[in-house]
C-alpha cells in the first residue's frame, strides 16, 4: 500500500508531488501534466499573473519559471505578461523533473478501502494507498448558464471547452462574461476573424492598472505592498495569510472566496477589446432558443423582471467560470462525498491547516479549498502555499496511524486553565477557535 497518491498533475498537483518526494513518502502520481493548460485554452493567450508569482513549488532549487525561462532564453519579467503555451513548457518541464515519474492515467474513481482508498483507473489498475491528495483543478466544476443548458449540442459551449477558436471565423458568437476569460476569448475571437459581442450582468468592465515596478520606496510599499495576487494590503492578506482565512467565520469566508479579485481583464488587454469587440452590460440571459439558423438570447436588465430585447448569433460561449461543488467530482465515490463535512452554506470541502477534509486520508487541493483558505487558491500562486502543508498534513496522518507519535490526551477546561494561571471562561474562549 502506498503512502500517498496525487490525482491530477496540474500546477497544484506537481508541487504536492514534489514535497512529497522529497518528504520520501512512498507516492504514484496519476493524471496528465498539464491537462487545463494544454487542452482547454486557446492559442495566443497569456498568463494573467506575474511570472515571479507563477512558480510551481519544489524544496529544491532551480524549479522557478524565471530559473527555466533563463535556460530557455525567455523573457520572464514584471510587468511582461508571459505566454500560457510558456508556461505550459515549463509546467512539463518541471514533471519531467520530478523525482517520481507522472503516470498519464485516467483516474475513474477514488473509493475508501479499510483505513485507506482505493484509485481505480481506467486502464483498470486499482492502486491502493494511505492517502489521496485530490488536486484534480477546475474542469469539474465547469459553470454553464441554466438558460443555455438544454440548448442543441454545438449551439453553445463554456470557454475552456476550446483549444482552437479559428473555427469561429465569420461567424457571429456571443460571449457571456466581464472577466478575463470573456475579454480575451473576444479579442482573440476578433483576431481569428469571427464577430464577438460580450454580454455581461455587471454594469461596468474593470481593467488591472499597469503595475507598479518592484523597486519603489519605502513608503509607497507600505501604502500598496506587491503580492502575488496584486498591490494592495487586501491581496497582501490573501496572498500571503491563507492560514488566517481559515480562521474566520464561515459566513466570512465564503464572501471572501466569492468577490474578492473579482472579475477583470488584464491592463494588456485593453486595447485589443475597447473600440474593437461590442460590450453590452447589465444585461441577464433568461431564455436561449436553438434552431438551424443558430441560438436566439432573451434578455432582461440585470436587476430588473421581463425581457428586454433579444440577441441572435451563430454560438454562444459562456466564459463564466467554475463552481467548486463537491457533487459535480464523480470521480469521489458517491457515498463518500455525501459523508464529508462541508463548508456551511457551499458545497466544498472543509478542511483542516493541513488541506485534510473530514475523512481522515482524504486531502484536496486547489479551487475546491478556496472557501477554507480564500482566493489565493484560484491561482497558481496558491500552490506554494498549498503543497508543503498539505504534505505534512500526510505525513502527520500517516504519524497517527502508527503510533509514531503519541495521541493528545484532551484534559478538562479548568484543568488546563489552572495549569496555564488562567480563569476557565477565558480557556474556553482559546478553545473555542480550534479544531478542523
Amino acid at each position: 500500500m502506498h503512502d500517498l497518491v496525487v490525482v491530477g498533475a496540474g500546477p497544484y498537483g506537481l508541487s504536492i508531488a514534489a514535497h512529497a518526494a522529497a518528504a520520501g513518502l512512498d507516492l504514484r502520481v496519476l493524471g496528465r501534466p498539464m491537462a487545463s493548460w494544454r487542452d482547454h485554452m486557446p492559442d495566443g493567450m497569456y498568463l494573467k499573473s506575474e511570472p515571479w508569482a507563477s512558480d510551481l513549488s519544489s524544496p529544491g532549487a532551480g524549479a522557478t519559471l524565471g530559473a527555466w525561462a533563463a535556460a530557455e532564453g525567455l523573457r520572464a519579467e514584471h510587468g511582461t505578461p508571459l505566454p500560457i503555451g510558456a508556461f505550459t513548457r515549463y509546467g512539463l518541464w518541471f514533471a519531467e523533473r520530478l523525482a517520481v515519474p507522472v503516470e498519464e492515467r485516467t483516474v475513474t474513481a477514488v473509493v475508501p478501502d479499510g483505513r485507506g482508498f482505493t484509485v481505480e483507473t481506467a486502464d483498470g489498475e486499482a492502486v491502493r494507498t494511505r492517502n489521496v491528495a485530490l488536486a484534480i483543478g477546475v474542469m469539474p466544476f465547469v459553470h454553464l448558464p441554466g438558460a443555455l443548458r438544454e440548448l442543441p449540442v454545438g449551439l453553445a459551449s463554456h470557454s475552456s471547452d476550446h483549444r482552437d477558436l479559428a473555427r469561429f471565423r465569420d461567424r457571429d458568437v456571443v460571449v457571456l462574461g466581464a472577466g478575463q476569460a470573456a475579454l480575451e476569448t473576444a479579442a482573440l475571437l476578433a483576431e481569428d476573424g469571427a464577430r464577438p459581442v460580450v454580454l455581461a450582468r455587471a454594469g461596468e468592465v474593470r481593467w488591472n492598472t499597469l503595475p507598479v515596478p518592484l523597486r519603489r520606496g519605502a513608503l509607497a510599499k507600505l501604502r500598496a505592498p506587491h503580492s502575488g495576487l496584486g498591490i494592495g494590503w487586501s491581496s497582501w492578506a490573501w496572498s500571503n495569510m491563507p492560514g488566517a482565512v481559515r480562521l474566520l467565520p464561515a459566513g466570512a469566508r465564503t464572501r471572501i472566496a466569492e468577490t474578492a479579485l473579482g472579475p477583470a481583464g488584464a491592463w494588456w488587454l485593453r486595447e485589443r477589446v475597447e473600440g474593437v469587440v461590442p460590450v453590452r452590460l447589465g444585461l441577464r440571459v433568461v431564455r436561449a432558443v436553438g434552431s438551424d439558423a443558430g441560438v436566439r438570447l432573451d434578455l432582461a436588465a440585470s436587476t430588473g423582471p421581463g425581457v428586454r430585447e433579444s440577441v441572435e448569433a451563430d454560438h454562444v460561449i459562456a466564459a463564466t467560470g467554475f463552481d467548486p461543488d463537491l457533487r459535480r467530482l464523480r470521480v469521489l465515490d458517491a457515498g463518500l462525498r455525501e459523508e464529508l463535512r462541508t463548508v456551511r452554506g457551499t458545497w466544498a470541502p472543509e478542511l483542516d491547516a493541513g488541506f485534510e477534509s473530514s475523512r481522515p486520508g482524504l486531502f484536496f487541493a486547489g479551487l475546491l479549498t478556496a472557501p477554507v483558505f480564500g482566493p489565493s487558491m484560484r491561482f497558481v500562486h496558491g500552490a506554494t502555499y498549498t503543497a508543503s502543508r498539505l504534505v505534512a498534513g500526510v505525513r502527520r496522518r500517516m504519524d497517527a496511524g502508527t503510533g509514531a507519535r503519541p495521541a493528545r490526551v484532551p484534559r478538562p477546561v479548568a484543568a488546563r486553565a489552572r495549569e496555564a494561571g488562567l480563569r476557565p471562561a477565558v480557556a474556553r474562549e482559546e478553545g473555542a477557535g480550534t479544531g478542523a
